[in-house]
């Protein structure tokens, strides 16, 4: 069973494990082992989404929309990435060393993607954790591919804003 926990207090959502689901499909229940928080999972007969509050049902579009770019994203999919980014997107990256690099607008960051995937066929994110509240979310990730013939991998965290239903900023940072 996936499990959303929206705490109202801080309005703040966190999906453990991070798994890909349709936002059709949440259900709500009030889940008393977590202080009172309400609950959203896929278990069929839940009770529906009918109590969230706004900001609640941005936090689960804000959370869909960068599921959608990670998806696309591990599918090596530009198409799909670039359609679940903004026209005026930004994307910093992590390189070079100590501030990376800033991307700016779809041709140029279409390009970087188009690139980065020719470069590091094998690249695949794993998010380990997930944030979200608002327009905004944040991913600490486990970023694995090949690298000179051994598995490789390395962790960080992105940070996302969200706009429209879209991905506007990805803003990436690793650890060491």
């Amino acid at each position: 069973m996936r499990k959303l926990f929206l705490f109202p207090a801080i309005t703040v959502v966190m999906l453990f494990p991070i798994e890909h689901f349709s936002s059709s499909a949440l259900t709500l229940r009030e889940d008393a082992a977590h202080h009172s928080a309400n609950t959203i999972t896929d278990t069929p007969g839940d009770t529906v989404m009918s109590n969230l509050t706004s900001q609640d049902s941005d936090a689960i579009a804000t959370l869909a929309a960068v599921e959608r770019f990670n998806d696309a994203f591990n599918r090596h999919d530009v198409e799909a990435v670039m359609a679940a980014m903004t026209d005026d997107c930004v994307f910093e990256n992590t390189s070079p060393f100590p501030d990376g690099t800033r991307i700016e607008g779809q041709s140029a960051v279409r390009a970087y993607w188009e690139s980065f995937f020719k470069g590091s066929p094998t690249a695949h994110f794993d998010a380990e954790d997930v944030i979200v509240s608002k327009d905004r979310c944040i991913v600490r990730w486990k970023y694995t591919k090949t690298k000179d013939g051994k598995p490789w991998h390395i962790r960080g965290v992105d940070v996302f804003r969200v706009r429209g239903g879209k991905v506007s900023e990805k803003l990436s940072y690793v650890k060491g």
